[in-house]
């Protein structure tokens, strides 16, 4: 994955055939190559001067005509990735595309590898390996808070969150190297209180950006709603009805729903993601006991579960009972919903005097009435939660792993201070910190890391 002097050549828009297609060059020989297959109508060659223009004319293979297109070049290092690259935009034929990037190759071009014009734009130092990432993120996007929160990596606000921690810690990181080189002297350059307050500072910083990764993870992969309940108490019929569709069996016959069905609806640009399971009760069949099962792990992965209930046929004390045991279970971000279905059957109200503290729903699923009513509770408490959020929301994985060790390496070098660690340990702990926070925006990075990030990328990209 390291960078070199070849020049490379990718189709960047969808395979398969289409209106245009646009095959992307890049690196020191690509004008030359370009104009070894080129041929503008104005007879003119391709040159640095034709910087951020257009150039009409013909791809030929010796005096084989292939196809008209539409050159264009981005001079380095004002390109994406910061090397010559030309972009050309010819029609959307196979043919046509294997064509052209075969000349090519026979002209001196390499075949990019995934992601390699975004690795150049990192080790040409055109993005950072966090925006770079970004651009990963922005591409798989499905909805617009996934794609709100890509954009906002890719433009740098998270990696200005990383270097402002940074930058802090090389400060006093810098004073106690400096108190080694005087450690004879018994100098001390910076107070340890002093120390302590920034690093407070700093934990509270990435713990509450670890914190947000729950919440960015729901918005990239749709936010886990669990429909759970006794069985026929209507959960794939409400399933069937927030779809518009019959997706799940809906049947009088207890157990039918022996596994979890997951289906997504993006309302309002957020992702949501329905899960039906299995009905919750005492069983001797051993598929349904594993469906249960299932239905349990399912809770402990959603951000909201929605308790439902058949309003005729239930049993107050063992349904409190059942959803106090769930909610004992749940940590400070997941929410449980009480939604009384039948409401087109029975009218009466719902009894649960130890239940004060969830909300109640009633609802039809049948006909749809007040299933609007649950996707409005979920949207007022999500738009709650983010806006609790500070302005960084992390979406990464490899990010949240990066902070979980710098938030323990940043613990190391508190405790080290109270305990009076020396110098030289002390300096240990607080370069591991530094690392584990150079691995996010790149600046301390190796092949293997590299070869991981970039190999999901598409070719082209």
């Amino acid at each position: 994955m390291l960078i070199n002097n070849d020049t490379i050549c990718a189709i960047s828009t969808t395979s398969g055939q289409g209106a245009i297609a646009l095959i992307r060059i890049s690196g020191p020989k690509s004008i030359k190559i370009t104009n070894n297959i080129f041929q503008a109508y104005n007879k003119n060659k391709l040159t640095v001067k034709h910087v951020n223009k257009v150039m009409v004319g013909e791809i030929f293979e010796q005096d084989n005509l292939i196809d008209e297109v539409v050159v264009t070049l981005f001079k380095g290092p004002k390109s994406y990735t910061g090397e010559n690259i030309i972009e050309i935009a010819c029609h959307g034929s196979t043919y046509i595309q294997t064509k052209i990037i075969q000349l090519l190759i026979k002209q001196g071009c390499r075949l990019a590898k995934n992601g390699e014009f975004t690795l150049r734009a990192f080790l040409n130092q055109k993005l950072d390996l966090s925006q770079a990432e970004g651009v990963a993120e922005l591409i798989a996007s499905e909805n617009e808070k996934a794609h709100s929160l890509a954009m906002q990596q890719m433009k740098g606000g998270f990696s200005n969150e990383i270097k402002n921690l940074r930058d802090q810690f090389i400060k006093f990181a810098s004073l106690i190297e400096l108190e080694l080189d005087f450690s004879q002297e018994d100098v001390e350059f910076v107070d340890r209180k002093t120390i302590l307050k920034l690093i407070q500072k700093i934990k509270t910083k990435t713990s509450k950006l670890l914190d947000s990764f729950q919440f960015g993870n729901a918005m990239k992969h749709g936010i886990p709603i669990s429909i759970i309940g006794n069985p026929n108490s209507g959960k794939s019929t409400l399933l069937n009805t927030l779809l518009q569709e019959d997706r799940a069996i809906v049947s009088d016959i207890k157990g039918t729903t022996r596994d979890t069905i997951e289906e997504i609806i993006n309302i309002q640009g957020y992702k949501f993601r329905f899960i039906d399971t299995a009905g919750l009760r005492k069983t001797n069949n051993k598929i349904e006991k594993i469906g249960i099962a299932k239905t349990y792990e399912k809770i402990q992965q959603s951000l909201f579960i929605l308790y439902l209930i058949d309003k005729n046929d239930f049993i107050s004390t063992s349904i409190e009972h059942e959803i106090k045991e769930i909610q004992n279970k749940l940590n400070s971000q997941q929410t449980i919903m009480i939604i009384a279905n039948k409401t087109d059957l029975y009218q009466k109200s719902l009894d649960l005097q130890n239940l004060n503290n969830i909300k109640i729903i009633n609802i039809s699923a049948k006909n749809g009435n007040g299933v609007d009513q649950i996707i409005n509770s979920i949207l007022e408490k999500i738009k709650i939660w983010e806006n609790m959020q500070d302005q960084i929301i992390i979406i990464n994985q490899r990010h949240f792993e990066s902070l979980i060790n710098t938030l323990k390496s940043i613990k190391d070098v508190e405790n080290g201070i109270k305990s009076n660690l020396s110098g030289e340990l002390l300096a240990l702990d607080i370069k591991h910190s530094l690392n584990y926070l150079g691995e996010i925006t790149g600046e301390i990075t190796n092949d293997n890391l590299l070869d991981s990030i970039f190999r999901d990328f598409c070719i082209g990209k």
